[in-house]
């Protein structure tokens, strides 16, 4: 538990900011400070923040406020991004936090794929802060940043055909059909998924959803060693998007872990589609490691996304996820 105030710090100093650059490139910073300071190197976080200063943009413009009579007509519009950021603030202001998530998850849900599944993952990183650590204003004004920008970055996707797949989830993850033209950006691949394996679709029992989101995490984070070489940054996303949903659904209501495991599986799916591999390769870490010092590994070399790898893979806590975090550190471009 961070109590030295550093992580509020740098969350006001980042709700200055807004969710994105150059108008499609996510503002990762939230996440990585939070993972910084999850794993005891809060004293890090604003040297972290220097390096990355130069990825940040000013908040954007409001249009017209969000409300509740007209939030329909702003889903899915980044435009809007500003408004949604005053919605939530105004909704977390005067409500628990949990009941606005609850209200608004499923609401969400089904556009789990925009910006890339960076939104959801924000507000996994926010959901744990304020489940693990103090409940303070800048906390719950991070979750307000996060579900605002989901809110605004909200892509369904529909009519998927279930394919044969594997029992497990590693077997699933195999299974998954590279897309023939691996080209283009996040939303011009994930029109060409046309069909992800059912694996989750039969799924009915909450506990049973929980634990094979939990299967999924692991399932994806030890492929990266193997994999990741297809797209050493987006490849990323298959494990830290489910984790994201992992982290969040002790917050959320039994009924909402069946639908969150079938999003989050044919996200992960989907990215692993996208931009896997055709083939996998042998890779060995040099050398054996512990937890800590892989995650010093991740803090010196910086990159956001080896950060957010690496906070997953010690959630797994296995020698092979460590080994997944050091693959990233190593096919990675050091931050700065």
């Amino acid at each position: 538990m961070d109590t030295t105030g550093i992580l509020d710090e740098a969350l006001e100093r980042l709700h200055s900011t807004g969710p994105e650059r150059l108008g499609w490139l996510s503002n990762h910073a939230p996440m990585a400070v939070e993972a910084l300071a999850a794993h005891g190197r809060a004293g890090a976080v604003h040297r972290w923040l220097d390096l990355y200063a130069d990825k940040l943009e000013q908040l954007p413009a409001p249009v017209e406020p969000v409300t509740d009579a007209n939030w329909r007509l702003a889903v899915g519009d980044m435009r809007r991004a500003a408004d949604w950021i005053g919605y939530f603030g105004r909704e977390i202001a005067e409500r628990p936090w949990r009941e606005v998530l609850v209200t608004w998850w499923p609401r969400l849900l089904p556009g789990l794929y925009g910006g890339a599944t960076h939104p959801v993952i924000r507000v996994g990183h926010a959901v744990r802060t304020l489940l693990t650590t103090e409940d303070t204003a800048p906390r719950r004004a991070e979750l307000a940043h996060a579900l605002a920008y989901w809110a605004a970055r909200h892509l369904p996707v529909t009519g998927l055909a279930p394919l044969p797949g594997g029992a497990s989830a590693q077997a699933a993850l195999d299974a998954v059909r590279p897309i023939a033209e691996q080209h283009g950006g996040f939303d011009d691949r994930l029109v060409r998924v046309t069909g992800v394996p059912g694996w989750a679709g039969t799924v009915t029992d909450p506990d049973e959803a929980r634990l094979r989101l939990t299967e999924l995490v692991r399932a994806a984070t030890h492929r990266y060693a193997t994999h990741g070489h297809g797209e050493p940054t987006m490849l990323v996303h298959a494990a830290t998007a489910p984790n994201a949903v992992l982290r969040t659904l002790p917050a959320l209501p039994r009924a909402l872990w069946v639908p969150s495991l079938r999003a989050a599986w044919t996200a992960s799916a989907a990215v692993t589609a996208m931009y896997g591999p055709a083939t996998a390769v042998d890779w060995t870490p040099p050398g054996t490691f512990t937890a800590e010092e892989v995650f010093e590994r991740a803090l010196a070399h910086g990159d956001e996304h080896v950060i957010k790898l690496t906070d997953t893979a010690l959630d797994v806590g296995d020698e092979r996820a460590l080994a997944a975090a050091l693959r990233a550190v190593e096919m990675s471009v050091p931050l700065g």
